[in-house]
């Protein structure tokens, strides 16, 4: 009698790569934004009932996904001085390009990073983590049916657009 043939089954890892995208001005379209609120202004009118209108301390960022199936690894913000920066995703639902913004086009949770006073410069910003890394989760949710996403930016406590480095990176699955 032969002895059974035993056969080993091997794993080849699949090989994920890492994806690293940077957070843009879109100034154009943070113009048009303050345009609006400036129109508005001048003619003593309200904004449309629910519409978000850009604030000072604001700028509009897009983000460009180049693939569609992402996962969410980790943010790198970096903030040149100490201040606060909030970021806040906006829903596949709002087309800059045909409405305006509305409140219920605003994603949550929201990241919000900082940097103290006290904190080295070359340090990457602090933030909360669950929501940092569900917010993360939820924009790799929302690459899966969109090629660019949009972001509010607002700035405090020192922070600008002169002195934000931001990027998120995501595993290519």
């Amino acid at each position: 009698m032969s002895s059974p043939r035993r056969t080993s089954l091997s794993f080849i890892p699949t090989r994920h790569f890492e994806l690293e995208l940077p957070f843009r001005l879109d100034g154009q379209l943070t113009e048009v934004m303050r345009l609006r609120v400036q129109s508005l202004q001048q003619r003593s009118q309200k904004r449309q009932e629910g519409e978000r209108l850009l604030r000072p301390d604001e700028a509009v960022y897009r983000l460009d996904f180049p693939k569609q199936s992402l996962s969410f690894s980790r943010w790198t913000v970096r903030l040149a001085q100490p201040g606060r920066l909030t970021v806040t995703a906006t829903s596949q639902l709002w087309t800059p390009d045909l409405t305006h913004l509305m409140t219920r086009q605003l994603l949550e949770p929201v990241g919000v990073f900082w940097r103290a006073a006290g904190d080295a410069s070359e340090q990457r910003a602090q933030y909360y983590e669950a929501d940092a890394a569900e917010f993360g989760e939820r924009i790799a949710e929302l690459a899966k049916v969109r090629k660019v996403m949009y972001f509010l930016f607002a700035f405090a406590d020192g922070c600008s657009p002169e002195t934000v480095d931001c990027s998120i990176t995501f595993v290519d699955v």
